[in-house]
């Protein structure tokens, strides 16, 4: 059908539906001749059936009339016009108005539009690739492109590792490739070793300023107990916790890396937390060991300290002796005030400072120095194998440091003590 003619009805008396079709066909029979006869048309399939809505109210009926037409625009309207000419249904008065014609064509048109546009919709968001995600997968296929495989054990790694003087070291490929994407090319991974540490990355540790970044778990943990033993890491980053290095963004990437803890005070976490307690040993026994570890003598003025070489703990103890080495009180009282401020002091043989740098920087300025020309190095940070082979190299007597950290060679010419040593 092309038109739906709608009408309202209204009769002064109480009726039923088949009264007001039976007054519809009857009161418009003939009027423009059988051609134009309501029944003559819907014989001919012209008009559809006529549908009547009523209700009653006091003594009134009520209703809706709807009349489909498959003529044409003049001919529905001279329909519509004919319906209202009908005046009485059964005894009452009744009054047709025509307040609707629509066309079905228009409307289904409308539809069809509405429903293109939707389908155009979800086309446009399934089908056309979004230029953010091709952007996206592009960079992550060049990330990808840009790991490499460093080392004799072949681990993932940043383009960058050997150009720039620090590294980032993650546990896997995934957390290489995630760090690459946001920027970070100078990263390397330890591809999940559990039990031995790389030796490439303990060779780079030694030589570069080393940032561990591990997941936000216990196995995080775990690793990083294995790789601050072994490697010299400088700091530690931790994702957030529960979070792995590999799933975070570039945001939290960056709030972890500007949070970095020192390495020695991560280790003595790390230490309270996996570290089983010591035995305690009767006083005896006790006195015997300490006499095999070292002999600390502390006179008022100046002090003196005689130490000896601590061997590690899975080796076979070996003491070797070493010249007595005199500090003076006012040095003591610069150590004391060193602990915590990650800085040092070089000292030359009479005890002058030559020079007070960062922890950080101390590498480099030994460096430069030529032999013999350092005496003593006090420093707030960890005796480390490199530290020691720097100190043999450029004849440095004594080295005091906060901590011990592990040595595998010690040099039979350098003196090693702690600020426990020295410091009462």
């Amino acid at each position: 059908m092309k038109y739906l003619i709608k009408a309202k009805i209204e009769v002064d008396g109480l009726v039923n539906k088949h009264d007001i079709i039976g007054a519809i066909f009857g009161q418009t029979e003939n009027l423009f001749g059988e051609e134009f006869d309501l029944r003559e048309l819907q014989e001919r399939g012209r008009i559809g059936r006529v549908i009547v809505d009523i209700k009653h109210q006091d003594t009134k009926t009520y209703g809706e009339i709807t009349i489909p037409s498959n003529l044409d625009r003049v001919e529905t309207a001279l329909l519509a016009a004919m319906i209202e000419s009908v005046e009485k249904v059964g005894p009452y008065r009744a009054k047709i108005r025509v307040y609707d014609i629509i066309d079905v064509r228009a409307e289904k048109i409308k539809k069809i539009i509405e429903r293109a546009r939707e389908i155009l919709r979800i086309w446009s968001l399934e089908k056309t690739p979004d230029l953010k995600e091709v952007l996206r997968e592009i960079s992550e296929a060049v990330k990808r492109g840009e790991v490499i495989s460093y080392g004799p054990e072949g681990l993932p790694a940043g383009p960058d590792v050997d150009k720039s003087d620090e590294i980032i070291i993650v546990e896997g490929r995934a957390d290489v490739i995630n760090l690459l994407r946001y920027g970070y090319r100078n990263v390397i991974a330890l591809e999940g070793a559990r039990g031995k540490i790389p030796e490439t990355i303990i060779k780079l540790a030694k030589t570069k300023k080393a940032i561990a970044f591990v997941d936000g778990d216990h196995g995080g943990d775990l690793i990083l107990w294995e790789l601050l033993r072994v490697a010299d890491i400088d700091y530690v980053a931790r994702a957030p916790p529960g979070k792995e290095v590999e799933d975070l963004t570039g945001k939290e990437i960056a709030r972890a890396l500007s949070n970095l803890i020192p390495a020695r005070e991560y280790l003595a976490i790390l230490e309270k937390k996996f570290q089983p307690k010591k035995e305690k040993r009767p006083p005896k026994e006790a006195k015997e060991a300490l006499e095999k570890e070292a002999a600390v003598s502390t006179p008022a003025t100046p002090a003196a300290v005689t130490a000896v070489a601590e061997p590690k703990p899975a080796q076979p103890v070996v003491q070797v002796e070493v010249e007595k080495v005199e500090i003076p009180e006012k040095i003591l009282e610069e150590i004391k005030q060193l602990s915590g401020t990650l800085e040092a002091l070089i000292y030359d043989k009479d005890w002058n400072l030559i020079q007070r740098v960062s922890v950080r920087d101390m590498f480099n300025v030994l460096e430069k120095m030529e032999p013999g020309k350092v005496f003593a190095v006090v420093y707030d940070g960890i005796v480390t194998q490199r530290m020691l082979d720097l100190a043999a190299e450029k004849q440095i007597k004594l080295v005091i440091a906060n901590r011990l950290g592990s040595i595998e060679k010690r040099p039979r010419n350098v003196v090693v003590l702690t600020f426990n040593d020295v410091v009462a």
